[in-house]
This record gives C-alpha cells, structure tokens and sequence, in this order.
C-alpha cells in the first residue's frame, strides 16, 4: 500500500511540474537558439520557422495560432523582419505578451522601392545579439520569476560567448586587406555585419528585404545586378541561404565572377548543421567571407 501511494504520488508530482513549465514561441531560428541558452530545462521553447524558411515571406498557419495560444509569452525580433507583422498579429489574435528582441537597438536604414524602413537583420553583430540576451532574459524572469537565478546566471555565461565571437571575428577579418572588404551578396542581410567589422556591402541594385520577392526579375533588373558586381570590382560574391540560389549563380557567370558559399542569412541551419546555432552560423559565415576575400 505503502509503494503504492508512493508511485501515485511521484505520478502526481511529475505531472503537476510538467503542467507548471511555462512555454515561450519566439518567430525565428536565431531568437529560438538564443532563447534556449538562457532558458535551459526551466522554460519549454518553440518556434514558429523551420530553419531555411525565410521570415520575410512567411505566412502564419492554423498550427501556430494553435501554438501560441498555448503559450506564456511569444518574442518576435522586430524591425519588420516578420513580413506584415505576422508575430505581432498572433500575438493580439491570441491575447498573450510579446516581447521584441530588437528593442534599445539603433536600426540602420535601408532603402527599398523608395521606401525607408529599418534594416531588421541587428542579430548580425555579437553586440546587438547581446541586446537580445538582456530582453529575452528579462521576458522570461518576468513569466517564471523563480528560475531568475538561473537565467541570469546562463545569460552571463552566454554574453561571455558573445564577446569571445566578437573578439574572433576581428582577429579573423584582420586577414582580409581594407580594399578587398567588400562583401557582395544578393540580399541586404549584412549591412550590421560590415557596419562593425569595416566592410563595404551591397545587393546588386534591385535585390533587397522583400524587393527580390514577388514581380519576379526583368531583363533590365537582371542587367542591373551585373552591372552592379562589375562595378564594385569584386572577384568573389555570396549567396544567403533563404534565397534561391539559382539566378545569382547565373548572374555571377554573367558578371565573370566566383560565387564564394552560401552564408547563413534570414535563418539557422538544419539540426546536425555548422550553422545550427547562432554562434555556429556566425562562425561559418565569417570563415567563408574570410576565405573568399582575402
């Protein structure tokens, strides 16, 4: 009887904790790893993207509605990266809070169909993903205030990795002379990347956030494109990995140059991947920008 009450007790108390643990969705792959890290076994984490699905384009289904309302808190990166707001809408459809991991970040500005928006691609710098550590760490103190200790303490830990990166990469640009800095890809993904580490870049002219999506590319866009790597003197040029790759290789052909890799862009990469972390996919961009360049 004894043994008994014992199982039925450990059944309850197994159940009643798995019921307690809070759930997090975030929008994106990079959110999704960074969140993880901080919130350990305290706080179940789901995303919304697939690694490879790009965030610009993305179309809420039925199952992430069903997700969300389940959930404690969403987080969404911001700066428009979710195309037409689809995070924030789930967020008002389903009630629940939303935290924005790009806040207290200085945007840059791009320029798209004659239009400013801000650049949402700020978790290309360690110093902005840190911002993202401190907003995620205080959204999940704020829905499971007594594992505080312990994401603080990962939160720490995880900065130190940050700056590790950060100081990595310098070392590692420093191989690459000023003049030849000049990273091409045919998206506008990088401009935080080449803001911080001395680089000049640019999308062929026509190819930016959502400018490459819908409308297709003319004769006169694709002419443009290879007018624009011709101009910027380069040998090597990059894909992204939420993009088709397709037409900038033949583009690259046309312009006489070598496309260099595909680096990891809008969205992690595959489990089992180099890039299927946030400091993975930061590590293998850098080493293939490096190699291409110097």
């Amino acid at each position: 009887m004894f043994i008994r009450f014992l199982v039925v007790f450990w059944v309850f108390f197994t159940f009643s904790a798995a019921q307690a643990q809070k759930t997090v969705t975030v929008s994106t792959t990079q959110i999704y790893d960074i969140t993880r890290n901080i919130a350990g076994d305290d706080v179940r984490v789901l995303c919304i993207l697939a690694p490879g699905q790009d965030p610009h384009t993305y179309t809420p289904v039925p199952a992430d509605m069903d997700r969300v309302r389940k959930s404690d808190l969403l987080i969404e990166n911001g700066f428009h990266l979710e195309g037409k707001n689809w995070m924030r809408s789930l967020a008002v459809d389903s009630k629940k809070p939303l935290i924005t991991a790009t806040d207290g970040i200085k945007p840059l500005i791009l320029e798209t169909g004659g239009e400013k928006i801000n650049d949402p691609h700020s978790w290309f710098t360690p110093a902005n993903a840190a911002v993202y550590v401190n907003n995620i760490t205080r959204g999940l103190i704020g829905i499971a205030p007594e594992h505080k200790d312990n994401f603080i303490m990962r939160a720490k830990l995880y900065l130190s990795e940050l700056r590790a990166l950060d100081s990595w990469i310098r070392r590692e640009v420093a191989a690459i002379p000023p003049q030849k800095r000049i990273l091409v890809t045919n998206h506008d993904a990088f401009g935080y990347f080449a803001k911080e580490y001395g680089f000049v870049n640019t999308a062929p002219v026509g190819w930016s956030t959502g400018g490459e999506v819908g409308g297709g590319v003319t004769p006169q866009r694709r002419e443009a494109a290879v007018s624009s790597i011709r101009q910027h003197n380069v040998k090597t040029i990059f894909v992204e990995s939420t993009i088709n790759p397709k037409l900038i290789r033949e583009i690259a052909r046309d312009a006489g140059v070598t496309v260099g890799g595909t680096l990891y862009s809008d969205s992690m990469g595959d489990t089992g991947t180099a890039g299927e972390t946030y400091i993975g996919m930061m590590r293998e961009n850098v080493i293939k920008i490096v190699r291409g360049l110097r």
